[in-house]
């Protein structure tokens, strides 16, 4: 089921998808943003701040930004790029379902868009088309498929992420899975670049990686909770994490002091490597996140 509303707090419009088994998704036009995702027992999986702001120009902390066409402080634009506090539109003239995604009449999705208007055009001159498809599976999975299309007469570059914020029990009890030996660029030491030498990433203070060359398939086992999420992305060589905790929580204006301890950020990117299009040329990126019974573990993890 696919349903069009207004939030009642917000006035914004949004979409409801809903899966047969009972699971949920709602995406605000407003940034083209996944805010909520619950499974088939009405458990929330994704973390949304109790002081997320809905309105522009601040993009909502929590849920799944997508950030384009710049990730972080990678480059002039502001923080993570303006797709993440622009209003979408429905996509008039959506693609059909992909074979690979195997949408059924039984998987709601609904295709967005974003195309640059003038004030987008003032701060980075280049027309594009930026869409993203949002699909729930059979079994709860969470899907986000994106497409940037080239509609100008000239190259552009960009970075992009799926700034996604997993909700945790206690990011104490919580570990990642599928990134040990990696690279990554440390955030809190000017990207110094340095090399992933645990088993596992556990957390006990902030940490803000951007680990490079990452398997397709990555795990989020929360102990307490008995829930581990794997994501699976294509198009997506790199893997943020992030947890700001106490001190920086304090700092935003828009995150509870103690709620850095109930979420991590694990965001599928393109950061490392920029992506150029040519005119006319198309980039494709995927991501799924799913949640399965905590005894899943990294050597699980198959290469495909």
């Amino acid at each position: 089921m696919v349903e069009f509303v207004k939030d009642g707090a917000t006035g914004m419009e949004k979409v409801l998808l809903r899966e047969p088994g009972g699971a949920t998704a709602q995406i605000h036009l407003y940034g083209g943003h996944v805010t909520s995702w619950k499974n088939e027992k009405g458990e929330e999986m994704l973390f949304l701040s109790s002081k997320a702001i809905f309105r522009p120009p601040k993009a909502i902390r929590g849920g799944i930004p997508v950030c384009f066409p710049q990730f972080g402080g990678f480059g002039a634009l502001e923080q993570h790029g303006f797709a993440r506090n622009r209003m979408w539109t429905v996509d008039p003239n959506p693609p059909p379902p992909p074979p690979f995604a195997g949408t059924g009449p039984n998987k709601p999705y609904i295709d967005l868009v974003l195309k640059p208007a003038d004030d987008e055009l003032k701060i980075w001159p280049h027309n594009f088309e930026l869409y993203q498809r949002v699909m729930l599976g059979f079994h709860g999975e969470l899907t986000s498929i994106i497409r940037v299309r080239n509609t100008d007469n000239k190259p552009f570059t960009f970075t992009f992420a799926l700034h996604t914020y997993l909700s945790v029990s206690d990011i104490s009890e919580v570990r990642i899975e599928g990134l040990e030996t990696l690279d990554f660029l440390d955030n809190l030491r000017d990207k110094e670049r340095l090399t992933e030498q645990g088993d596992a990433i556990t957390f006990d203070s902030e940490v803000d990686r951007i680990y490079m060359g990452t398997p397709t398939k990555i795990a989020v086992i929360d102990h307490e909770k008995k829930r581990t999420f794997v994501l699976k992305k294509e198009g997506l060589p790199d893997a943020v994490v992030w947890n700001p905790w106490e001190k920086k929580a304090k700092a935003m204006a828009d995150f509870g002091d103690d709620e850095y301890k109930h979420m991590l950020c694990l965001e599928a990117a393109a950061v490392e490597k920029p992506i150029t299009l040519k005119p006319g040329e198309e980039w494709k990126a995927r991501q799924e996140i799913s949640a399965v019974p905590s005894s899943y573990f990294s050597g699980q993890l198959d290469p495909c």
